[in-house]
C-alpha cells in the first residue's frame, strides 16, 4: 500500500513539473510574441547582447542545427534587429550587433520580464526559493545522469546533451 501512495506521490510530481514547463514556455513564449520576436529570435539576442555571439558555438550550445540559427539570424537581419559585418582581423568571421530597435526590442522584452518576475517570484518566502533551486537542480542532475546511462547502453558513439 505504501508502494501505491509512493507511486501516486511519484506521478503526481511529475505531472505538477509537465504543467510547470508548461505554463513557463507558454509565458516565455508571450512575452517573446509581445515584443514581436519568437523565443528563439529573443534568444539570439540576448546572445548578440554579450558581443560575444559566434553562430555555431550558439548552434552548439543550444542543441541547434546551424542551418536553424542561420534562418533566425536571416529573420533578424530582415526585421532590421541586428547588424552584420565582416570581423576586421578574420574577414571569415562575422560580428553581429543589435541596431537600436534591436536594442529596444530587447529592451521591452526584459522590462516586461522583470516585472513578471517581480509580480510572480518576489513575495514568496526566501527558504522556499531555496529549497526549490536545490530540488530543481537534483533533479536536473538526476535526469541528465539517467539520459547519460541510457545514451550509454543505446549508441556508444552519440554524446549526451550537456557535458559536466
Amino acid at each position: 500500500m505504501q508502494q501505491l501512495a509512493r507511486m501516486k506521490d511519484i506521478h503526481g510530481a511529475i505531472e505538477q513539473l509537465g504543467i510547470l514547463a508548461e505554463v513557463f514556455e507558454e509565458r516565455r513564449a508571450a512575452l517573446a510574441r509581445d515584443a514581436g520576436v519568437t523565443v528563439e529570435q529573443w534568444r539570439v539576442l540576448e546572445e548578440i547582447a554579450t558581443e560575444h555571439f559566434i553562430p555555431s558555438m550558439f548552434a552548439r550550445s543550444r542543441a541547434s542545427s546551424q542551418a536553424a540559427v542561420s534562418k533566425i539570424l536571416r529573420q533578424l537581419l530582415d526585421d532590421n534587429l541586428i547588424a552584420v559585418a565582416i570581423a576586421k582581423r578574420d574577414r571569415r568571421q562575422r560580428n553581429y550587433a543589435l541596431t537600436n530597435r534591436g536594442k529596444r526590442v530587447l529592451d521591452s522584452v526584459r522590462t516586461t520580464r522583470q516585472a513578471a518576475i517581480d509580480a510572480i517570484w518576489s513575495d514568496l518566502p526566501a527558504a522556499e526559493l531555496t529549497a526549490f533551486r536545490t530540488f530543481a537542480r537534483r533533479l536536473s542532475e538526476r535526469i541528465e545522469a539517467y539520459a547519460r546511462r541510457e545514451s550509454g547502453r543505446t549508441a556508444p558513439d552519440v554524446a549526451p546533451r550537456i557535458a559536466f
